[in-house]
């Protein structure tokens, strides 16, 4: 499934190296490393290469800031994670080019590892600029280009494209590994095949549910873009987050999933219940609206009748997640599915809890975890993708528990959609 050259492909014995790695890591309000699965994910190219007895220099960025020197993002974090993972000193170099990086590069030992100052400090960098790629080059003495930065793969910039252009460029086993493992879960799926899409809007994910309605035999629906589709059908939603301007979107999706359904066996699932509240506040008071049954409505009332109000949104409150008949639709589902790819999670994730680990808004993504790790039975291959769903693995400590976790947010998004990544495309092929 991956057609370009690896670092085994190609003799990289004793040279030095130019490793584009993917450090854009989530940090602490004090600055230090929140999570350091990107880090983690990166070593064992690192460790190949120095088996190799290469000379390693590495490039990389951290957050947007937006071609300027930013203190609170400078890659020099990094460099101290890093020489804890590897057992030994990794060399920071407080620019990416300039007679500093020369001189830090220029007499390197056979394993040494030398990281550079953010890339995006420079505004070339973005810009695909040639002359920067040159410079990148002349600076290092790099000898062979190895791309390993996953998440950035779907951009054309200078660390991505044009430095190609100069230098023998290969694949590092991180981005193999992710372009092999996510093309051969869409394309060689072991079936049942299950697409769970979160998020906020539908043209964030247009691409992916176009794909999915191709090749899955179930798309469930979830996250806010959900609320634009129950609009959509004349479901009151109240004051959640409804994008007007793709309601025509939404009605085109449906027309296009009954053609689907009259076509083969298929399921299409949006939310028939969810998690209510006022604010989006972790001490804010929750209710479930089950707008399909009424049943929640029937229990809490009983043995009075409910008033059909309470069956509905208020136009108040904001759906915040799935509610458990959701949930249990979702897991039971999955009890059937050999491979599930999840992209987006089911509510708002990021609010934290009063009392324990799980958000008020949470409890929908933490029923889809538990169905997909085996807690019910079944454990189907698990791929998750998308950036607010592995950061939210990363918080709770779980990629652990699933087959394969992407370190890339755009660049999976990208992948799953069918889509060429620039960043691939220009690498030296198989022969």
């Amino acid at each position: 499934m991956f057609g370009k050259k690896t670092i085994h492909d190609y003799d990289v014995y004793g040279k030095k190296v130019l490793l584009r790695a993917d450090y854009n890591v989530p940090l602490n309000t004090d600055g230090s490393i929140a999570s350091d699965y990107r880090i983690t994910e990166s070593i064992p190219t690192i460790r190949a290469l120095q088996e190799k007895g290469c000379r390693i220099v590495i490039i990389a960025h951290l957050g947007r800031p937006k071609g300027k020197r930013d203190k609170k993002l400078s890659l020099k974090v990094v460099a101290k994670e890093l020489s804890g993972l590897l057992n030994s000193e990794v060399t920071f170099v407080p620019d990416c080019v300039g007679e500093k990086v020369a001189t830090a590069t220029q007499e390197m030992e056979s394993g040494e590892v030398v990281l550079l100052e953010n890339l995006r400090y420079h505004p070339e960098e973005k810009a695909n600029d040639e002359e920067f790629a040159k410079k990148l080059l002349a600076d290092t003495g790099a000898e062979v280009f190895v791309q390993d930065g996953f998440g950035i793969v779907h951009r054309a910039h200078t660390s991505t494209d044009a430095i190609t252009r100069f230098i023998p460029s290969v694949s590092g086993l991180l981005l193999e590994k992710e372009v092999g493992t996510i093309s051969a879960a869409l394309h060689q799926p072991n079936r049942p095949l299950m697409a769970i899409i979160g998020g906020a809007k539908i043209a964030d994910k247009i691409d992916i549910i176009n794909r999915f309605l191709d090749i899955a035999d179930i798309v469930v629906i979830g996250g806010a873009m959900s609320n634009t589709f129950m609009a959509a059908q004349g479901i009151e939603v109240g004051e959640s987050l409804v994008a007007e301007e793709e309601i025509d979107t939404a009605h085109e999706i449906i027309e296009r999933v009954r053609q689907v359904c009259a076509q083969r066996q298929f399921i299409f699932y949006l939310p028939q219940d969810g998690v209510v509240a006022r604010k989006v506040d972790k001490g804010a008071r929750t209710r479930v609206v089950d707008w399909d049954g009424h049943v929640f409505a029937s229990v809490e009332h009983y043995p009075k009748k409910p008033e059909p109000r309470d069956s509905k949104v208020r136009k108040d409150e904001m759906i915040l997640d799935i509610g458990p008949f959701s949930a249990a639709f979702i897991s039971g589902a999955m009890q059937m599915c050999k491979t599930v790819v999840w992209n987006g999670t089911m509510g708002v994730s990021e609010v934290e809890s009063v009392y324990d680990s799980v958000g008020p808004f949470a409890h929908g993504t933490e029923s889809i975890i538990e169905s997909m790790v085996g807690k019910y039975g079944n454990k189907p291959y698990t791929l998750v993708g998308g950036g607010d769903t592995t950061s939210y693995l990363d918080q709770r400590g779980l990629q652990d528990m699933f087959n394969h976790v992407s370190t890339g947010g755009g660049a999976s998004l990208e992948l799953m959609a069918g889509k060429e990544l620039p960043g691939v495309t220009v690498l030296w092929g198989k022969e």
